[in-house]
């Protein structure tokens, strides 16, 4: 009840959090790996111990390399970058032994900027086919609700949910970017749609028992502020929630922590859209839903 009798001051909050995030995708903007912009991708081998991952990223970019990521694999590092001049090319297998390190390059391919604009517009399309089939299953869940709001007003603020639940990790990645040189490829879109879907998961439970109490008072002619049913509504389902995020927020921290380097940035990601989409379904989807039927009710008292 706390977060809807107090929802200004979460929308404040929850506002100053998406135009950091807003700015820092406009000031650093998103650091693309290959996999949508085309480039190199290198596999590199070592028999004995592996090199330091910033010793081996200096030598490389010292090559000539550009935009290079550097992951380390089963028995060596994955590397990508844009696409090698000659000179890099040639210089590529000597840049990968570093020290006593000696790294032999096992597969080296190319992908053309044609392959990264279809992957991309892939995962374009992806994301907006989620969000419409998102929409559309809320409006047909809640036909039924009509009062006091209608069943696309549950799905219009579950979209403006979901946007924040992008906004926070997409904004995290520009910093990570800019002062770690994190890259955004096809793990991290992946990552984004599985927010997504859980995001949604959080928010529709809240808006069900929203639902049901709304039918309970129906049912027994009994009036009362929907800022009350709502409210229960969150009280209701806080603790579950929570209690199911923390679980999965647990398992995704021992992913990131001593898990291979390969997952550190998907599972990085899932940690804050989680985390984002958790507050969010309490102390946005709802005090939004709220404030909404508050608007709508003020206009029917001016009719």
């Amino acid at each position: 009840m706390i977060f809807v009798h107090y929802r200004n001051i979460c929308f404040a909050v929850i506002g100053a959090l998406s135009l950091l995030s807003l700015g820092a995708l406009f000031v650093f903007g998103l650091n693309i790996s290959a996999d949508f912009t085309g480039g190199a991708l290198v596999e590199v081998r070592y028999p004995g111990t592996l090199p330091e991952k910033d010793a081996l990223t200096s030598q490389l970019e010292a090559a000539g390399l550009e935009s290079v990521s550097v992951r380390e694999s089963e028995s060596g590092y994955i590397i990508r970058s844009a696409p090698l001049s000659e000179d890099a090319r040639e210089a590529l297998a000597g840049a990968v032994s570093v020290g006593e390190s000696t790294g032999s390059i096992e597969r080296l391919s190319d992908i053309g900027p044609s392959i990264g604009k279809e992957l991309r517009n892939k995962a374009i399309l992806a994301l907006t086919l989620v969000v419409l089939a998102i929409v559309l299953f809320i409006a047909f869940a809640f036909r039924k609700v009509s009062e006091p709001v209608s069943s696309w007003v549950y799905g219009f603020i579950t979209i403006v949910t979901l946007a924040h639940d992008i906004i926070v990790p997409l904004g995290a990645f520009a910093v990570f970017g800019y002062l770690w040189g994190a890259q955004v490829d096809a793990l991290f879109v992946t990552a984004i749609l599985t927010i997504l879907g859980y995001s949604v998961h959080d928010t529709i439970v809240v808006f069900d028992r929203t639902r049901e109490n709304l039918a309970i008072n129906q049912e027994k002619n009994r009036t009362e502020d929907f800022e009350l049913v709502a409210g229960r509504a969150v009280d209701q389902t806080i603790g579950r929630s929570i209690n199911t995020s923390l679980t999965t927020l647990a398992s995704l921290g021992a992913l990131f922590l001593i898990g291979p380097e390969a997952t550190q940035d998907f599972a990085l990601t899932l940690i804050i859209g989680i985390a984002a989409g958790t507050y969010s379904s309490i102390a946005l989807a709802t005090p939004l839903l709220v404030a909404v039927e508050e608007r709508l009710r003020h206009k029917r008292k001016k009719k």
